[in-house]
């Protein structure tokens, strides 16, 4: 998995790197990959190279954990923008550092193990390729949550399900709102009423910017719409979504349920 590069980060990504090197670097990050495949391929080739080659090697660097996630059901895409007959595998990984982010393509490729492991898939022919195409999104870590979290059920690989939210905002202004919103209450109900929160990430790269993404979990679907009902009720939310300073921060909001792989380290 070639990481993209630092040049296309711009005033985003030049401040994210200012503040760590200011002492924010407990702040992990995030690259949420979305391969597209169609929807006839096989996948079997995509699954057995990021089991067998790309996780191994990413968590060699130190980007542990990765998740690996298909879709339960479908309501949107993060950065979506046309619907395509394609069914994609959602790849979720956890670097503790810029630079790390910034190094792993070549360090992925300069490992023997790696190469090896991963041939059938790095090799494989253009009349039959291992997937359509990849998008890509960095994000940083909230102040709120600075660090990906597991619940119990996710660590002992028991049964689980996630939803992953995106919310999009029309300015920059906004979308700062919104991280602060959750900052300042949001992230800590949803944690109180059992949401299970697994990340919280502001976009710095990626399509349809401004956004943030977050994950949370359940067991089940059953308990998981009883924790966004304990939500939605909480006197705490009522007041949050009815203060001012937290008006029209978020235009669009895309949702996928997702269930993990049988080797997903989330």
């Amino acid at each position: 998995m070639a990481a993209s590069t630092l040049a296309g980060l711009g005033a985003v990504g030049l401040n994210a790197a200012a503040a760590e090197r200011a002492g924010g670097g407990d702040r992990q990050y995030y690259e949420l990959r979305a391969y597209r495949l169609k929807s006839d391929a096989s996948h079997e080739l995509l699954h057995t190279y990021i089991e067998k080659a790309a996780i191994p090697a990413l968590n060699r660097l130190g980007v542990k954990p990765v998740g690996v996630f298909v879709q339960q059901e479908r309501t949107g895409a993060p950065g979506a923008t046309e619907k395509r007959d394609v069914s994609t595998v959602l790849v979720l990984m956890t670097y503790p550092s810029l630079e790390v982010f910034a190094t792993a393509g070549a360090r992925l490729n300069a490992d023997p193990e790696y190469q090896q492991a991963g041939a059938a898939y790095l090799n494989s022919p253009k009349s039959k390729p291992a997937f359509e195409r990849i998008d890509s999104w960095l994000m940083l870590a909230f102040a709120g949550l600075p660090k990906l979290e597991l619940p119990a059920y996710c660590k002992e690989k028991k049964a689980r399900m996630f939803e992953l939210r995106t919310y999009e905002s029309y300015s920059e202004l906004k979308a700062l709102k919104k991280v602060e919103m959750f900052n300042a209450g949001e992230i800590d109900l949803m944690r109180e009423v059992g949401l299970g929160p697994i990340f919280y990430g502001q976009a710095l790269v990626g399509g349809d910017l401004p956004h943030l993404t977050y994950m949370v979990s359940a067991e089940n679907k059953e308990a998981h719409n009883k924790h966004w009902d304990a939500f939605k009720a909480s006197p705490i939310w009522d007041k949050l979504k009815n203060d001012p300073q937290y008006a029209d921060t978020v235009s669009k909001i895309v949702n996928w349920f997702l269930v993990p792989t049988s080797y997903s380290q989330i």
